[in-house]
C-alpha cells in the first residue's frame, strides 16, 4: 500500500471514529437543572446524607451543597458525568473572591483541586463563601 493511500485510510478512519462519538453523544456537557437534580445525584455516592440549602453556578456544572457538621458537598460535572465530593474544613486549602459573584476556590483533594466558580448573584457567592470561609473552618475544628 503506498504512503499517501495509508495516510488517507487513517485520516478517514480518525474523522469516522470522531463523528461516530460525537453523534452518540459522547461530547455532550452535563449540567445541574435543579438543586434537586444536584441533591440526587450527591445522595447517589452519599445516600442518607442530610442536605441544606443548595446553590449553583451560573454555568450550571457546580453545585454546592451544606451539609452537617461543617461540610460542604460538591457536585460538579466533568465532561457528561459529574463528580461528587463531601468535603471537610481540612480540604479547604483557600477560597477567595473572584470579582462581585465570582469564588476561586482551592481543595487540598489532588483529584479536585478546585477552580474558579461564578454565581448568578452577589447573595448566593456570599453564601458559598462564607461556608468555605477560614473562619468558620478553624470554628468547625475547635469545636470537635
Amino acid at each position: 500500500m503506498s504512503l499517501p493511500l495509508l495516510v488517507a485510510v487513517v485520516t478517514i478512519g480518525i474523522g469516522l471514529i470522531v463523528a461516530a462519538i460525537h453523534l452518540t453523544g459522547g461530547s455532550r456537557r452535563a449540567t445541574i437543572a435543579s438543586a434537586e437534580q444536584a441533591i440526587d445525584r450527591f445522595r447517589e455516592d452519599f445516600p442518607g446524607e442530610p442536605v441544606g440549602a443548595v446553590r449553583l453556578t451560573r454555568s450550571a456544572e457546580t453545585a454546592f451543597l451544606e451539609l452537617n457538621d461543617g461540610r460542604v458537598g460538591i457536585v460538579h460535572a466533568v465532561g457528561d458525568r459529574f463528580l461528587t465530593r463531601a468535603l471537610t474544613p481540612r480540604d479547604v486549602a483557600s477560597c477567595s473572591r473572584a470579582g462581585e459573584t465570582g469564588l476561586s476556590v482551592r481543595l487540598s483533594d489532588f483529584t479536585f483541586t478546585g477552580g474558579n466558580f461564578d454565581f448568578a448573584d452577589r447573595q448566593a457567592a456570599d453564601a458559598v463563601a462564607a461556608l468555605l470561609a477560614p473562619a468558620r473552618i478553624h470554628a468547625v475544628e475547635a469545636a470537635r
